[in-house]
């Protein structure tokens, strides 16, 4: 059995093949048979849902014109606001009153759209480290093995999607955190470039690094999805005015002509990387030649360096945030946080600067490496999920088989889209970077791969058993 897409969705909602209460009471099932093992929510809003979903079958009912996600079930990732409830962070120390109850803008133009919130998604502490079994909240896992990790922090939207609890959600990235979900979880994810989708009403990690973004099925129902979030708002200043395109009119399925650009030498050729690997890149780079694009070898300038940056910059700048509570509620955090949030008290200012002038000379130089290219292509990450058992004890090392954070430090689009399975059976990632601001052509390279593929369709054997039919109108 495939998996239910939002764009396929939006067709049957508009046909009357399917109800939007339909579609709700579907993820609610699906949610109400998972949640418990996999720990996809924090706090669930069946009711208001159910409400919602009883408005939108009005509208479709007389024949008024439908937001472009009108009657699609939503999570968002519990460090975003939602007039329906708290944002914890999933943290002891959070105010669950911060942001007075008010819908984030992101929130509010899904909702515009007609997108219905289904809950608010489980994530790390304050969006950063690994889950504590000695805090009162769920453990995230993975639901094509719930031995295993779903990636973090968009931890919730990630198995929550795969899982079937609703269709579309929102994850942040500031080193991955909506790239390493999507990967491991076998659903699509996008970090759009740093600006173009506004962050206000987020619980800050990074300050010059977080993003919003979608998490879906594809990367067409990314585009959907994009096509709302994106655009400035004066409540960011960090927020770009860019023209927004209509991203989903860009998937033309043609890559004639495109440059895609592969490291030979890159990180993510790791002996620990995952046996399979490198023969589901090499399957990936020829389907997307076999849909017109030429590759070409290239090297990624600073890799090491930029990574390093990202590092330095998010705990410098999430200790800027936490370094009060960290003096009176140090126990009260997660470990993991404490860590690695921690640790930047040993940075000086000077490290701080130092890594922001690397984010630069990284920008000239991957801008001057893009007018040779049009894409560059990797893996998201070389390995598997992690098992549940090993996090506590994951070093660094590890970490750097994810191979995302770079782009963080450029702010350049970047786009997680399935690839197959490693050798345990769980999802592989493939990531595919643009220009600044050139999300379209990203995602018309993601849904050009998907619609010669159908690893964005399959679905683990536990949401496959909890498939419901959908009422019809």
């Amino acid at each position: 059995m495939t998996a239910r897409t939002i764009s396929a969705a939006l067709a049957s909602l508009r046909s009357g093949e399917v109800t939007a209460s339909g579609l709700v009471d579907e993820a609610i099932t699906a949610a109400d048979a998972h949640d418990g093992e996999l720990g996809i929510y924090l706090a669930r809003f069946d009711e208001p849902a159910r409400e919602a979903a009883a408005a939108a079958d009005e509208i479709y009912a007389a024949g008024d014109p439908a937001g472009p996600l009108l009657g699609i079930p939503l999570g968002i990732k519990d460090i975003i606001t939602t007039v329906e409830g708290p944002t914890t962070a999933q943290s002891l120390v959070h105010d669950p009153a911060w942001g007075d109850q008010l819908d984030a803008p992101v929130v509010g133009r899904l909702r515009a759209a007609g997108g219905i919130i289904s809950g608010k998604t489980t994530t790390m502490e304050f969006a950063t480290g690994v889950p504590d079994p000695s805090k009162p909240f769920p453990i995230p896992r993975n639901p094509w093995n719930p031995d295993h990790w779903t990636g973090g922090s968009s931890s919730g939207t990630g198995n929550g999607m795969a899982a079937g609890a609703f269709l579309g959600g929102l994850g942040t990235d500031t080193g991955g955190s909506i790239r390493i979900p999507a990967a491991f979880c076998g659903i699509s994810g996008l970090k759009a470039t740093f600006g173009r989708v506004p962050k206000s009403g987020c619980v800050p990690l990074g300050y010059s690094l977080d993003n919003i973004g979608p998490m879906a099925r594809s990367a067409r129902d990314c585009a959907i999805m994009l096509t709302v979030l994106a655009g400035c708002d004066a409540s960011d200043p960090c927020s770009v005015d860019e023209p927004v395109p209509d991203y989903e009119n860009a998937l033309t399925g043609d890559l004639g002509g495109l440059r895609i650009g592969v490291d030979p030498l890159a990180e993510y050729r790791r002996a620990d990387q995952d046996p399979r690997l490198g023969e589901l890149l090499e399957a990936a780079l020829a389907v997307l030649t076999a849909r017109g694009a030429t590759v070409v070898p290239v090297r990624l300038p600073y890799y090491r360096e930029l990574t390093a940056a990202t590092g330095i910059t998010s705990r410098s700048e999430a200790f800027a945030y936490h370094a009060p509570d960290l003096r009176t509620r140090w126990s009260d955090y997660f470990a993991a946080t404490r860590q690695g949030v921690g640790i930047a008290a040993a940075y000086t200012g000077a490290d701080y600067v130092q890594a922001q002038r690397v984010r630069r000379v990284g920008q000239r130089e991957l801008a001057s490496l893009f007018t040779e290219v049009d894409l560059i292509v990797t893996p998201t990450a070389s390995v598997e999920a992690f098992t549940i058992d090993g996090l506590s004890s994951l070093a660094t090392e590890r970490f750097r088989a994810m191979h995302t954070s770079y782009w963080n430090a450029v702010g350049n689009p970047a786009l997680s889209i399935p690839m197959g399975l490693g050798v345990r059976g769980l999802p592989l990632g493939l990531q595919l970077v643009g220009r600044p601001f050139d999300e379209a052509l990203v995602l018309r390279a993601g849904d050009a791969y998907q619609q010669a593929t159908d690893w964005h369709l399959r679905q683990p054997a536990l949401a496959q058993t909890s498939a419901v039919p959908v009422a019809v109108a």
